[in-house]
């Protein structure tokens, strides 16, 4: 019997894989294939839980912030300004996306550790809400720029706290010797003081984040605690009480059967009364808290379909591989960090899964996999093949790598399956080739 891991995922009566309940061979057919699939329903659900439990638990002004490099396009941004998040984007590319999309820009927080001067100027003049600043030599250049144009930008101070998250290094961003940030020992107080004596800017409060794929509040609460008593110092050498705390990142979603299952609205929960209790105790006021979930808020609202190529056996002791006609170009998350994800056969679902393969991409790269040591019904060519839990850091970390087409977003809704990004076409190909 497959994982089906989560509860928009199925089998119907042709043994075929559905999800968000439709048919997932049927979509391959009609949209062709690799396909990223998206839920919808899942996806404002996942919204939902954020938005209601920061606001419910936290109180107003508090809000969960949409990371936008997990899954940048239009739709994205339309749904989750509808849900009540603020969105949270890093690069010019990603904010030229939200304000396409109609995002609110004060509801948009600029990062980033390598903004240039012209990201600065474009986020200033788009009259979006904070910059999170990551380090002296931007804050200096944005108040620069910022005083060139008259305006007074809020800001938000990104620092390290040199939290360990028990998560893998590639996705751990809590470290005090990162590439993000000012660390919060030895240069805090200097940066919090710098940014009040910076024209042009406004301090608002200040910004941490310890990574993703986090299954539990105790990160949080530790990261909380450095953050506060930050706080409390600041407010006790330079008088300034901070009015936002942004403690980052999000909880961790199940890839496979080997994830554990938790309860965001209550992890969230026991993070906020822990952070009221704590600023009880320091005589701080309670600061509007932010979080930035990216993969939680996406990841298990996405599915990939691919189509079997081959299938390559050596003999007894060797691997036997199953190719697609997608892969690193796709979903590169294997290639880069060995990622976990749940794997099955889409077209035969209900069949006994016997053969022991790794499933491989088409590029040309021997490292370019999906995932080893799966066990599948044996597939033949033209079989589907889908891969669960892919709408964070896939189609938004795509390429055109040997010279691939990046796959369309098909949207799942309640009036049926609607593409949200069309298909690349060769000539998407050459369009930039002089």
């Amino acid at each position: 019997m497959i994982q089906l891991l989560h509860s928009n995922i199925s089998v119907n009566s042709a043994g075929h894989l559905t999800f968000a309940g439709f048919d997932t061979v049927s979509l391959a057919e009609e949209f062709g294939t690799p396909l990223y699939l998206l839920d919808e329903k899942r996806l404002r659900e996942n919204c939902r839980t954020y938005a209601s439990s920061m606001r419910g638990y936290f109180g107003g002004g508090s809000m969960a912030l949409f990371a936008s490099k997990a899954l940048s396009f239009k739709g994205i941004y339309r749904i989750t300004a509808e849900e009540g998040l603020g969105a949270d984007v890093v690069s010019s590319g990603e904010l030229y996306t939200a304000l396409k999309a109609g995002f609110p820009p004060e509801r948009i927080f600029f990062h980033g550790n390598n903004k240039t001067d012209a990201d600065i100027r474009y986020g200033i003049e788009s009259g979006i809400g904070y910059f999170i600043v990551d380090g002296y030599e931007e804050l200096e250049a944005l108040g620069r720029i910022a005083s060139e144009l008259g305006r007074t930008q809020d800001v938000l101070l990104r620092l390290t706290p040199g939290i360990d998250p028990h998560t893998f290094a590639a996705v751990n961003t809590g470290r005090l010797d990162c590439q993000f940030g000012v660390p919060v020992l030895g240069q805090g107080m200097d940066f919090a003081k710098t940014a009040l004596e910076t024209p042009g800017v406004r301090l608002r409060g200040f910004h941490c984040h310890i990574g993703s794929q986090i299954f539990g509040w105790v990160p949080f609460r530790d990261a909380s605690d450095i953050m506060l008593s930050f706080m409390k110092e600041v407010k006790d050498t330079l008088g300034y009480e901070a009015e936002v705390l942004n403690l980052g990142g999000g909880f961790g979603i199940r890839y496979t059967e080997d994830d554990p299952v938790i309860d965001i609205g209550e992890q969230i929960g026991k993070t906020a009364a822990h952070v009221k209790a704590r600023c009880e105790k320091l005589g701080l006021s309670l600061p509007a808290v932010l979080m930035e979930p990216g993969r939680s808020i996406v990841a298990d609202a996405g599915m990939t379909i691919y189509t079997v190529g081959s299938v390559k056996t050596i003999g007894e002791g060797y691997t036997n591989f199953v190719s697609v006609d997608g892969g690193m170009s796709d979903n590169p998350r294997y290639a880069l960090y060995e990622a976990p994800y749940t794997v099955a056969l889409a077209s035969r679902a209900n069949d006994r899964a016997d053969f022991l393969c790794t499933v491989a991409g088409r590029c040309c790269e021997s490292g370019a996999l999906i995932q080893k040591d799966v066990y599948l019904p044996r597939p033949v060519r033209g079989d589907k093949l889908a891969v669960f839990c892919t709408g964070a850091y896939n189609y938004s970390m795509a390429s055109n790598y040997n010279r691939l087409p990046r796959p369309p977003i098909v949207m799942l809704t309640a009036e049926g399956p609607k593409i949200a990004v069309r298909r690349e076409t060769f000539e998407d190909l050459t369009a930039c080739d002089m």
